[in-house]
């Protein structure tokens, strides 16, 4: 059983229910849609499927020859996709691990990959070049206007929209088009995106240290700057009130609720002492992970500025975590191979 402090707002504890090593840094980490299994991808291109539960390796793949670059659970169903820097995109069966279909990305790196949430239809990005294929494999429809590298790709919830984040701003596409649906330009190279939950903003963390925050009806942006590096962690509580922001070795984050954030303080939670790598709350409860550059591991409450858990420190930095959908465990992927689950309740 971890450390939890006593200030918190709830009893909450912690306990380690496996650890594993997949020999090398874990680049994505993933939960099947009914929280059984777990899946592990390493740099060096190979993926490692676990039993959710006891750890059990129950099969270990060569996806990507010369390395992985992304995985994502297909919604609804027990397949897998992977992308790696062999420019393809790879389907597979969780079951037996039989690869179901090879796709060319489209440029050298396939980097991106993301589900829309009925596990229909796939996106992935390589290059400049954003395709979307149906669940089979099949191509529906490619789209490269992109004026530079594609940095990330995610669909708008509750819309058949994928946003691709790029050098000067969003554009957002779907397979019956040719142009983008809309548009959200910025001066400025996006790194990462995050839409809230209910669709009503989309932030990116930027190259240039600020947060930008679009209100997606009516265009508006926001800009939040005074981060000492660049962004690429950003995560939403589940109500979209609450976004989690990186960017430094305190957690920033910003509240929704009323008019929004504009002339607003953030919180700001202080305990980590080294950057931050990695943020994610809870699918639809009210804990926020938090990991950084020297391994240490806190969850938190939105709203106090005590850690959960104060005593967790891997032996090398935090690079994945990934809370499975019934929110009772948290897997925390480790930059020298370690895979840790633990128990919330």
């Amino acid at each position: 059983m971890l450390a939890v402090e006593s200030g918190s707002p709830g009893p909450v504890s912690v306990a380690r229910s496996w650890q594993r090593s997949i020999g090398d840094h874990v680049v994505a980490l993933a939960w099947s849609p009914r929280g059984d299994t777990l899946a592990a991808g390493s740099i060096s291109g190979h993926v490692s499927i676990f039993d959710g539960q006891d750890g059990t390796l129950r099969h270990s793949l060569a996806a990507h020859a010369f390395g992985l670059t992304a995985l994502a659970w297909r919604p609804g169903a027990l397949q897998f996709a992977t992308a790696g820097q062999d420019g393809k995109v790879r389907l597979w069966d969780a079951d037996n691990a039989h690869q179901i279909v090879c796709l060319e990305g489209g440029d050298a790196w396939v980097e991106h990959l993301a589900w829309r949430s009925d596990g229909n239809e796939l996106a992935s990005a390589a290059g400049k070049i954003l395709r979307l294929w149906r669940s089979d494999g099949s191509l529906l429809c490619s789209h490269d206007a992109h004026p530079s590298t594609i940095a990330d790709i995610k669909w708008v919830p509750e819309k058949d929209e994928v946003a691709a984040a790029c050098y000067g701003g969003l554009m957002c596409w779907s397979s019956d088009r040719t142009r983008p649906v809309r548009k959200f330009m910025y001066k400025g190279s996006l790194l990462t995106t995050s839409w809230s939950p209910n669709s009503r903003f989309v932030a990116a963390g930027n190259q240039d240290c600020t947060i930008h925050i679009w209100i997606v009806e009516s265009g508006k942006d926001l800009c939040m700057s005074g981060y000492p590096t660049k962004i690429r962690e950003l995560s939403w509580h589940s109500s979209s009130r609450f976004l989690a922001t990186g960017g430094g070795s305190s957690v920033v984050v910003w509240d929704f609720a009323g008019k929004g954030p504009a002339g607003s303080r953030p919180i700001s939670l202080e305990h980590h002492q080294r950057f931050l790598t990695q943020l994610a709350y809870q699918n639809s409860g009210e804990i926020l992970a938090s990991g950084c550059e020297d391994g240490l591991l806190a969850l938190w409450h939105p709203t106090a500025k005590v850690p959960l858990l104060t005593s967790l420190r891997l032996g090398a930095p935090v690079a994945q975590l990934a809370w499975s959908p019934d929110d009772r465990t948290l897997a925390v992927g480790a930059a020298d191979g370690s895979v840790i689950v633990l128990r919330v309740f």
